[in-house]
């Protein structure tokens, strides 16, 4: 009895530990299919990847994996939450976000 709790409670740690795959993803490197999200990555790379490299968790947490609206994106980068500063429209232009927006929705289906 003591060993099957044991075993269990094993399985349930391993399982709780695991998290979703950040980096390279299966299907290989990311490429950008179109000019907006190709724009979009290198804006992200100017601006978010000290944070979130690669849309992976850094010092921020990862924001490759959440299925978050665009709207709410720019909101969050416009008004900043927690940590988070807000870029202004001087900062990132209304544009440069969009293709952000646009970048990180690629990078999750990919």
């Amino acid at each position: 009895m003591k060993r099957a709790l044991a075993s269990s409670l094993l399985l349930t740690l391993a399982i709780a530990g695991c998290s979703a795959r950040r980096s390279e993803p299966v299907a290989g490197p990311f490429q950008a299919a179109s000019p907006e999200v190709q724009r979009g990555e290198i804006v992200f790379d100017r601006h978010c990847s000290q944070c979130h490299p690669g849309g992976e968790k850094g010092i921020a947490p990862a924001i490759n994996n959440k299925p978050l609206p665009g709207f709410l994106i720019k909101f969050q980068v416009r008004h900043g939450i927690g940590a988070m500063p807000s870029f202004s429209r001087e900062q990132l232009g209304d544009e440069d976000l969009r293709d952000v927006v646009r970048y990180l929705k690629a990078l999750r289906r990919h």
